[in-house]
């Protein structure tokens, strides 16, 4: 059966240099290197159309035009794909700024200013994302609340000391043991208030703010994730996949 077409849009932050993943990004975008005979962003594209979701931006910068000719306007994939160019790449904040006005269209009948899924490219993750269409419904119906929802996956060795601390469905910045902030998260658009179009513009900082205000909820993710960082893991990531 066809899941159901809800009318909120996602983002895939696509626009990282990928040094790390050098010299394999100097001629390929990291969102397209292979894993199992298949470019990395696309089984983000696929896990968001069995979900639902219908309407999503890419970002880019380094390379990004090979990312637009590669996947197209998504119809192979049974969704929308819209492009935000970054001409210098403006960090995660900034870049989720400069394409708010395509975040922020609406959807069908539905307003805008709706809540939003934004999705690291550069992770492997095999999350049901319509697990969080609840949240994004809660969201959306809830002016006061939250501004802000992550998820939040197991320490990984190269990132032992976590990122934020998980407290009975809320976000704290000090507490028990942390866990690490996947890339994948839940937004209203007002969360970016105050941030100017077109400037770099960081991601945790102003997150460390909200959370401390009080204003970001989060859940553990205990399936399949890997942060693709390193030839190394995309190496073992693609023997994983292909095998």
């Amino acid at each position: 059966m066809t899941p159901k077409r809800e009318p909120f849009k996602a983002m895939i932050l696509a626009a990282g240099r990928g040094e790390r993943m050098r010299p394999l990004t100097d001629a390929l975008p990291k969102p397209l290197l292979c894993v199992g005979n298949k470019p990395l962003i696309e089984y983000h594209l696929d896990n968001l159309a069995r979900a639902g979701f219908v309407d999503i931006v890419i970002n880019h910068a380094h390379l990004g035009q090979m990312i637009e000719t590669a996947l197209g306007n998504g119809e192979r994939y049974g969704i929308n794909i819209c492009y935000s160019h970054e001409s210098i790449a403006l960090e995660t904040a900034g870049g989720i700024v400069k394409a708010l006005p395509l975040l922020k269209s609406k959807v069908g009948n539905e307003p805008g200013e709706q809540p939003f899924l934004i999705i690291n490219a550069d992770i492997y993750c095999e999350i049901d994302f319509s697990t969080l269409l609840p949240i994004l419904q809660q969201m959306k119906a809830s002016l006061d609340g939250d501004s802000a929802h992550l998820v939040l996956v197991s320490n990984p060795e190269h990132h032992p000391d976590g990122d934020f601390v998980l407290d009975f469905g809320r976000l704290a910045l000090t507490g028990k043991e942390k866990l690490t902030f996947s890339g994948i998260g839940v937004y209203k658009p007002a969360f970016f208030r105050g941030v100017e179009s077109g400037l770099v513009a960081k991601l945790a900082p102003m997150l460390c703010q909200e959370i401390a205000a009080g204003k970001v909820g989060g859940e553990h993710y205990k399936g399949v994730w890997v942060d693709v960082g390193t030839p190394e893991c995309l190496r073992i990531l693609d023997d994983q996949l292909s095998n």
